[in-house]
């Protein structure tokens, strides 16, 4: 159930080229239209796969029999760095309802770290299809438990993943975790992590790299 998106060429993978890139990531502005457009495509590839119905539309001359979707899906995001992703997806799922999750690693004197989730706005789940989105999927460990936040009192009939990049280990703790019914949308896919938990070759910090360097905590 993994979609990889610049396997074959298109446009997609001129955008994950570009936000690899140290001589382009400076440009903030560029970086985060960059993780909008993969979201725009992961929807639009999405969107094929979804169900449709037939509504009649009056045009100015008469009645047209239109193939639209059948619902609206909820999009969700962890907090910071998914936005400008999430953005993208809305830009296109644009009357979905909306998610919000704040999670992020809280890391220990010996190096490791443990997932810190803080926040949680959500609408109704129940029967519903999600979408989370997050632009790096490393380890993993940060979409497992995000999902199982959320998902911990409701029951959506389909869950999506969509990240701009993933590592294999990340796609196979998800799939470990959760199954490996739940389709992963990657913009492209990296073979290793280093040993603080960054995607090699990876492009860095996301979050920083689309809104600025933070104080760590």
């Amino acid at each position: 159930m993994v979609h990889h998106l610049s396997e074959k060429h298109s446009l997609i993978s001129n955008w994950i080229a570009e936000i690899r890139d140290i001589s382009i990531q400076s440009d903030r502005m560029r970086f985060r239209r960059n993780l909008e457009r993969i979201g725009e495509v992961a929807a639009y590839e999405m969107s094929k796969l979804m169900p449709s119905t037939i509504k009649q539309t009056t045009t100015p001359l008469g009645i047209h029999q239109s193939k639209v979707l059948a619902e609206q899906p909820v999009l969700a995001t962890i907090l910071r760095a998914g936005l400008p992703l999430h953005q993208g997806l809305l830009n296109y799922f644009d009357k979905a309802d909306n998610a919000f999750i704040s999670a992020y690693r809280k890391h220990q004197e010996d190096g490791n770290f443990e997932i810190s989730i803080e926040y949680l706005s959500c609408p109704d789940l129940n029967n519903r299809v999600l979408i989370v989105c997050d632009p790096m999927l490393a380890t993993g460990a940060s979409m497992v438990q995000t999902i199982q936040a959320i998902t911990q009192h409701q029951t959506p009939k389909e869950i999506h993943i969509v990240v701009a990049i993933a590592s294999k280990k990340g796609i196979e703790m998800v799939e470990a975790a959760l199954g490996k019914n739940i389709p992963i949308w990657c913009g492209d896919i990296d073979d290793t992590i280093n040993d603080k938990s960054y995607i090699i070759p990876g492009l860095g910090d996301a979050g920083d790299l689309a809104f600025g360097t933070k104080i760590q905590s």
